[in-house]
């Protein structure tokens, strides 16, 4: 359809398979996230209130709330500097609904973590749990 603008692909969960690491270790709870520039960005998935998630900084960190089918939603997305915008961001995260926290760490700069933040940031976030 010429003329019409395309709207931006939305963001989304790309499940991966994760399989028992070497030496009997359990397999890490793995997944992935395509942004809407299409770039994937491998996550750790961790529960809501785990010691990992308030240990995440830093790192990107995705809210999500999982459905009844197992489909995730982000509820919001951060880049997280500091152990305390962390605690800080978690609790807004809980209060907002969200059961896990998606936490890239790949990203090794200030500013590669804030343009992986605003590329996996929902067009319309449900709720606002950013601090």
């Amino acid at each position: 359809m010429r003329g019409q603008r395309a709207a931006p692909p939305e963001v989304r969960e790309e499940r991966l398979r994760t399989v028992a690491g070497l030496r009997g270790t359990a397999a890490i709870a793995l997944s992935a996230w395509r942004g809407r520039s299409a770039q994937r960005y491998v996550v750790g998935i961790h529960d809501v209130g785990s010691d990992d998630s308030l240990e995440a900084a830093p790192a990107v960190v995705i809210a999500v709330r999982r459905d009844e089918a197992g489909l995730a939603s982000p509820l919001d997305v951060a880049s997280i500097e500091t152990a305390a915008d962390a605690v800080a961001w978690v609790r807004h995260a809980q209060a907002a609904g969200a059961s896990e926290l998606h936490i890239h760490r790949l990203a090794d700069a200030a500013a590669a973590r804030a343009a992986v933040a605003a590329d996996l940031m929902p067009v319309s976030s449900p709720d606002d749990c950013a601090a």
